[in-house]
């Protein structure tokens, strides 16, 4: 079995221990999830087991023959390289093993007549034979593909952030390594990619080891959560649900824990809990529907109320609205005579395909960016806080206090009383010794959380948030997600985390590129279930050619017609499978209609599975019986 085996791992970033000496054992088939804070140490863990930092004590072991495969947040591409050079240009085995054949091949090629140049190509491509090398760039393409990457041939310098991730994406997938090392893996991929991750991860020979905020994702991919708290590693068995009840548990436990991180980890469990059977479905659709019904069930159920609520402005009847908007970037459309109204306490998501203006619309609300015709208008009683994917520079000689006390001492919660900057700062996840801690010292993710408590601070009545899963953590992921929850003003949030926003938004504005936009009221899942289904629809239901019969049915070669018995079969069986599709329907229907009531979805869902199975065997025999009727 291929086992790493760490021991003693220790390690300090100025003041601050991030492993404080860390004992564990990855083993061949594990599926680990690593969480934490920002700051707690994950992206340092993954350097020191790809072995990138040597600034740690301890022992790592490993077989001789073991690999390790390291997907950096910012991967480190040669940006003269094309995508697939740049993909082939790893120091791994079998990029090696392939340029080594594509030097050897060149070389004989020129000078055929050299036995050493003939000796050596024949070696070269035993060994891409030996280490089966030769369908690895169909391999890339596909992978490549499937990441939304199709021009091959373009230049790494040519691309954005996202794309690059991607790319080194595509490089790490294509090595299978014995250990598989992932760092937000789903940045910058819109649902059809992660969509498409997760099946290749489960389906994925070796360990994995991945840090992501995508809680749905943990939720398919990992069997093991690890969190790394205050340098020490907590290990929980099962995917994020089964981490969100056993950290509850402990968290409850420790007679330190303060009370409102208790009942943030509750409330998360309650919200996981109403998606449990969805959870454990292996149907896609039923999935889609049952995270639908956890959305809704999950925000009736809060009990608790959490100390984060804060003061605000009162905000007007009107808002934000956009008349007949225009606008075109770089030769793209992004709005197209685009009207909307948003109103008071609304809870707007904007998602879809990456590069087709979702940020922008949120730089145009913000006045940052003009139309080229239309209109934007904003209420006069908005006070907007712009949550942006670039932060605003942040002075590294200050403190975290000083830095936040320029907006205030003190601010005022919903109940008027006030809260000093210290309790906030608590509040999101700053324990009191990192009060007085430079900015530099901090890590990226905590410098955004930093950001993003200065803006709340502002105590503004419309909050825009622009991908904020990016460099959040799941902690602070959660904290966010419970403001939103109780604040009274409007919210727009751009993301593709279809956790995150089930949770904040209830209407959707669906970016589909060359400025078309979809509209969707009710929660993101529900929006997939449904785009899922009118795909299907899309489809014809009779196919125009027979597909090859089942083996039950395999056509015997001297049949020519149909039996008596058939004839009468075939005459009836499209009014059969006209029956169940209605029945269908109406079962879909009760289901809409008893979204609160788990035990009625249970059955009918089987219901449901019963007549899916019906008409899959009906669709079957027709396809049968069409081949020899008159």
């Amino acid at each position: 079995m291929q086992t790493l085996r760490a021991e003693n791992l220790h390690r300090t970033y100025g003041e601050k221990t991030l492993f404080d000496n860390l004992n564990f054992i990855i083993n061949e088939h594990d599926r680990i999830g690593l969480i934490g804070v920002n700051g707690s140490g994950k992206t340092s863990l993954l350097d020191t087991l790809a072995g990138v930092s040597n600034e740690q004590s301890g022992e790592l072991s490993t077989p001789k023959d073991y690999t390790i495969g390291y997907l950096t947040q910012k991967p480190d591409l040669d940006e003269n390289l094309t995508v697939m050079d740049a993909v082939f240009s790893g120091d791994q085995p079998v990029f090696k093993t392939i340029r080594r054949y594509e030097d050897a091949l060149a070389t004989y090629g020129n000078h055929p007549e050299d036995a050493k140049a003939q000796q050596r190509y024949l070696d070269a491509e035993a060994q891409m034979n030996e280490e089966d090398a030769w369908t690895a760039e169909s391999d890339v393409k596909t992978i490549l593909t499937q990441l939304k990457i199709t021009d091959l041939s373009q230049a790494i310098k040519t691309m954005s952030g996202g794309q690059i991730k991607r790319v080194g994406l595509a490089q790490v997938l294509i090595q299978s390594p014995d250990l598989l090392l992932l760092d937000e893996p789903t940045n910058h991929l819109d649902f059809d990619s992660i969509a498409w991750l997760q099946q290749y991860l489960a389906a994925y020979k070796g360990a994995l080891l991945v840090v992501t905020h995508d809680r749905y994702f943990l939720d398919q991919i990992a069997n093991q959560i690890w969190e790394l708290d205050f340098g020490k590693l907590y290990q929980y068995p099962g995917n994020y649900q089964a981490y969100v009840q056993e950290k509850a548990e402990r968290v409850n436990q420790e007679a330190e824990a303060d009370q409102k991180q208790q009942r943030l980890y509750k409330k998360e469990l309650a919200w996981m809990k109403a998606g449990a059977k969805a959870r454990s479905t292996k149907q896609q659709a039923r999935i889609n529907r049952f995270n639908d019904l956890a959305s809704n069930v999950g925000t009736r159920q809060v009990q608790d109320n959490v100390s984060i609520s804060l003061g605000q402005q009162r905000l007007g009847k009107k808002v934000i609205e956009l008349k007949d908007a225009n606008l075109t970037l770089g030769g793209h459309t992004i709005l197209k005579d685009f009207s909307d109204l948003i109103q008071g306490g609304e809870r707007i998501g904007i998602s879809g395909e990456n590069g087709a203006g979702k940020s922008s619309l949120l730089n145009v609300i913000a006045q940052r960016l003009p139309l080229d015709s239309g209109i934007v208008s904003i209420g006069e009683t908005v006070k907007m806080a712009y949550y942006t994917q670039q932060i605003e520079p942040i002075p590294d000689d200050k403190r975290m206090i000083n830095y936040l006390s320029e907006v205030g001492q003190n601010v005022t919660d919903k109940a008027g009383n006030s809260v000093s900057v210290t309790e906030l700062l608590e509040q999101f996840l700053f324990p009191r010794f990192m009060h007085g801690t430079l900015i530099r010292k901090l890590s990226g993710g905590e410098k955004r959380r930093l950001y993003l408590l200065k803006l709340l601070m502002e105590q503004p009545n419309v909050l825009l948030l622009d991908e904020p899963t990016n460099d959040l953590d799941i902690s602070t992921l959660t904290v966010l997600e419970d403001y939103i929850s109780q604040f009274a003003g409007t919210v727009i949030t751009v993301s593709h985390d279809r956790y995150f926003l089930d949770k904040v938004a209830d209407r959707l504005l669906i970016f589909d590129g060359n400025g078309q936009i979809e509209r969707y009221s009710g929660r993101f899942s529900a929006y997939l279930a449904a785009a899922q289904q009118q795909n299907k629809a899309a489809k014809p239901a009779k196919p125009k050619e027979a597909k090859k019969p089942a083996a039950t049915a395999e056509k015997p070669k001297q049949k020519v017609k149909l039996t008596y018995a058939e004839q009468k079969e075939w005459e009836g069986i499209e009014g059969v499978i006209d029956g169940l599709e209605d029945q269908k329907s109406q079962v879909q229907a009760a289901m809409n209609a008893n979204g609160a009531n788990y035990d009625k979805l249970a059955d009918l869902q089987s219901q449901l599975d019963d007549l899916d199975h019906q008409l899959d065997e009906k669709m079957a025999r027709w396809e049968y019986l069409s081949e020899y009727a008159e």
